[in-house]
């Protein structure tokens, strides 16, 4: 799916799928009603604005996104600019909690998204008083789970603050994942061996998911 953001706020949303950003940049375009010396510099483009998109959004359904939030810097003053994404929708798995990931025979896993904190009341809130879970703006995006998890068949991993840091003090929070199953790639690499004057090529395993 292709996106020009002109307004302040644009929502993202996958039905029974998960976003996924590949492409994005905050640049000059929505023209009209604009003089002609905001217009003029076409060549205009903010770097790193695709990893705050990220991780704002990928392995969510719905994603909210204010423009102020790319405004890292003002890659071409007095242009007016806008917002440029690509995305798309991935079908994943959601998982909740203090979690263990798993695949099918054959399957590694691949996180599209991974976040701690709290972002509903009703999540994870069994027997919790109201004060422990009344704020859902409580959201912390992490690449752990993915460090830890991608490419491999299984994976366990405690939803804690050892282990992603406290992003809202007081309030409970649990660990939300999105990922999918992608096939197990076996490669293997050949290396040469010199024995007596014989080459002897020795194979040796080596894994790898796409």
């Amino acid at each position: 799916m292709y996106v020009y953001i002109c307004i302040c706020v644009y929502v993202y949303v996958c039905i029974c799928m998960f976003i996924y950003i590949y492409k994005t940049a905050y640049r000059e375009t929505c023209s009209e009603g604009r003089p002609q010396n905001q217009l003029q510099n076409t060549q205009c483009s903010q770097r790193g604005t695709v990893d705050i998109l990220k991780a704002r959004c990928d392995g969510r359904k719905v994603c909210e996104i204010n423009t102020n939030v790319v405004r890292t810097s003002d890659p071409c003053f007095g242009i007016f600019k806008y917002l440029e994404t690509n995305y798309t929708c991935f079908p994943a798995s959601q998982s909740h909690v203090c979690m263990s990931l798993l695949t099918n025979v054959g399957q590694v896993i691949l996180v599209y998204g991974a976040y701690y904190g709290r972002l509903d009341k009703t999540t994870c809130s069994f027997r919790r008083p109201d004060s422990q879970i009344q704020n859902v703006y409580c959201s912390n995006p992490t690449p752990k789970v993915a460090q830890r998890c991608n490419g491999k068949n299984s994976c366990t991993i405690s939803a804690s603050n050892s282990v992603f840091g406290d992003p809202c003090y007081g309030t409970y929070k649990y660990l939300e994942v999105s990922y999918g199953e992608y096939p197990h790639v076996h490669t293997l690499v050949f290396s040469l061996l010199v024995i007596g004057g014989n080459e002897i090529t020795s194979p040796s395993a080596s894994t790898r998911h796409g």
